[in-house]
Order: C-alpha cells, then sequence, then structure tokens
C-alpha cells in the first residue's frame, strides 16, 4: 500500500464514518499521511483527526472513531492514537513486500501514472538558462504524472550566475543540470565545480548517482553468484526507511510536477541514497566489492562452498534493486544520467 492508496484509504473511512452518522464534519477533499519522525510509531501518520476537530469535534474522539474503522482494513497490521490526535498506521507485512514488487515489476517508470489526470499545469517559456531548464523538466513530470501542460508564467526561479555555455564548459551535462535543478526555486544555484564534480560523500550529486552504481554492482555480483532477488519480510529499521521512502515515491513526482518544483524530486532522491548505505550493511555476507570505496562500510565476503544465500538474502536483494530502479528513474526525468559504473 503506497501513502496515496493510504491517504484515499483513510480519506473513504472519514467518508463513511459520516454517512453512518458516527462523525458530523466536513469531510476534506484530501487526507495527507506521512512517514512519522521518530522510529516505533507506525509506518504512517495522519493529522486527518486534528483538521477535522477544527470545525468541530474533539480531535482524540475523532481519532478513536476512525482508529475502529481503520484497523480492519484490509493491509492495515494496527493504528494507534498518539496526543493531541495523530493516527499512527502500522501496515502489514505483506504490504512491504507487494510494494518491492511493484517497483521491480515497472522498473524505472515506477512513480508515474495518472495522478494528474484532468488538471492542467501552466508553464512558460525563456531564455534564460535555469528558467528555461526547470520548464523543459516540469514538463516531463507533469506527463509523467498524467497531467496537461498548458502555456502561461512561470515557474519563477533565481536566473543561474552562469550561461548555459560556461555551465556546461565547467561541469557537463549532468552537473550542470543537477546545479540548476537541486536548489529550490528562490535559491541562487551554486555551480562551483569543487562541490559538483566532486567524488566525495559530501557531494549530493555523486551520493545518488554512486549508490545507483552500488546496486548495480550488487546484482552483477549476484547474477555472478547464481543469486535471484525475491522480494520477502522486511522488519528491520533501516529496510524501513528504504521502503518509505520508495513508497513515497510516486506522491514525490506528483508534488514536484504539480508544484513545477523538480527541486522535490532531487531531494527525494539524495534521502534515497543516503538512506540506501546504512542499508548495504544489512547485506552482510551476501556481497563484497574488491574495490573499497571511500565512505561506507566494506561488506563481508559473499557466501561460497556451504554458505548458501538465504530468503533474507534473495529479500533484500531485492529490495536493493528496486532502490536502483527508483533512483534511475528519478535521474532520468531529471534529464541525468545513471552509470552502471562510477
Amino acid at each position: 500500500m503506497t501513502p496515496a492508496q493510504l491517504s484515499r484509504t483513510v480519506l473513504h473511512t472519514v467518508r463513511r464514518a459520516v454517512e453512518d452518522d458516527e462523525l458530523c464534519v466536513a469531510v476534506p477533499e484530501r487526507v495527507t499521511v506521512r512517514t512519522p519522525p521518530r522510529p516505533g510509531c507506525g509506518d504512517y501518520a495522519t493529522n486527518v483527526a486534528l483538521q477535522l476537530a477544527r470545525a468541530r469535534g474533539d480531535a482524540l474522539v475523532i481519532a478513536e472513531v476512525l482508529r475502529r474503522r481503520l484497523v480492519r482494513t484490509p493491509g492495515i497490521a494496527s493504528v494507534d492514537v498518539a496526543a493531541p490526535g495523530f493516527l499512527n498506521i502500522t501496515l502489514e507485512a505483506a504490504s512491504h513486500t507487494q510494494l518491492v514488487q511493484a517497483v521491480l515489476s515497472q522498473g524505472p517508470d515506477y512513480g508515474r501514472g495518472d495522478a494528474l489526470a484532468g488538471v492542467r499545469v501552466p508553464v512558460g517559456t525563456g531564455d534564460e538558462v535555469r528558467a528555461a531548464l526547470v520548464a523543459h523538466v516540469v514538463r516531463g513530470l507533469v506527463a509523467a504524472c498524467g497531467g496537461v501542460v498548458v502555456a502561461g508564467d512561470g515557474p519563477v526561479v533565481r536566473p543561474s550566475p552562469l550561461s548555459g555555455r560556461d555551465l556546461l564548459t565547467r561541469l557537463g551535462p549532468d552537473a550542470a543540470r543537477w546545479a540548476l535543478l537541486r536548489p529550490a526555486a528562490h535559491d541562487l544555484p551554486d555551480p562551483a565545480p569543487a562541490r559538483l564534480l566532486s567524488q566525495r560523500e559530501d557531494n549530493p550529486l555523486f551520493r545518488v548517482r554512486y549508490a545507483h552504481a552500488r546496486v548495480r554492482g550488487l546484482m552483477r555480483n549476484a547474477h555472478r553468484l547464481g543469486i535471484t532477488s525475491a522480494p520477502g519480510v522486511y522488519d528491520h529499521p533501516a529496510e524501513a526507511a528504504l521502503l518509505a521512502l520508495l513508497a513515497d515515491h510516486p506522491r514525490t513526482l506528483e508534488a514536484a510536477a504539480r508544484h513545477r518544483a523538480p527541486d522535490r524530486l532531487a531531494r527525494h532522491l539524495v534521502a534515497t541514497a543516503d538512506a540506501f548505505f546504512p542499508f548495504q550493511d544489512l547485506l552482510g555476507d551476501l556481497f563484497r566489492d574488491p574495490a573499497r570505496d571511500r565512505f561506507h562500510d566494506v561488506c563481508p565476503p559473499p557466501p561460497s562452498g556451504e554458505r548458501k544465500p538465504s530468503a533474507v538474502h534473495r529479500s533484500r536483494l531485492a529490495l536493493a534493486e528496486a532502490v536502483g530502479a527508483v533512483l534511475a528513474g528519478g535521474l532520468h526525468l531529471l534529464g541525468i544520467s545513471a552509470p552502471r559504473h562510477l
């Protein structure tokens, strides 16, 4: 169950509670679910009870009504109420397995769909290099979400301090695009080659592309060892962190398109890459890259001889493969290459 699906489930629950006269509130147009800020608070949280209580009612009472209904929903394992009226929702393990299966089945196209079907997004044209690039990427994002681009103003961004020719000369196409797309619209791009071209941990673009390259390396090693991926049970905090980001990817694409903000997608890719590196430790004795990299722990040797891969190895390999698909698809939408080797 993705955040978008869960949002619709919660909204439907509110509507049914109103129809059954269990709640007397105005049904909102949308319900937002988020990953909780702290571990141990479920997979997702929503403040819908607080939202409804602003108009009428006690948030804790409303939350309890919704909790009793939500906990009976297929795919939801448990729902807890937290003061002052949050609903913390834990999904069944099968939901996580289905999420990884969905990503693997769609590959880099995961997240694309019809979330903006019927929505018209105004996008303007311009000669300034950053404005033109952002508009071009927004058109691709809107199309990926099923929306329609119409002539209009914006998006308004702070202009680049360098011309397109200078950016390409200094940075090359990938880093130049990242320099213009990664900052929020109101921020000034910083096209410093020392930061954008460095292959170090403090370079977000490098971390994203390196994470993708590491996934491809893991898959090559798995093929060499005859190990196939198979989504399974995920219950480790590092797995949960990655699953939450994968589940949020479709909504991130929608938000980036709707708000004409490619920087939202760029930040999401950085967060996904950063969550991937600690997850590599969980691969344990599955793989070991002979060439030590600069900033993540090296995994112990792969299974050999009598040491055979387990279901855990296969499920974690599937999760790693899903991460690679999300990173590749996101970079492609930004017009940035996703290298197999780096």
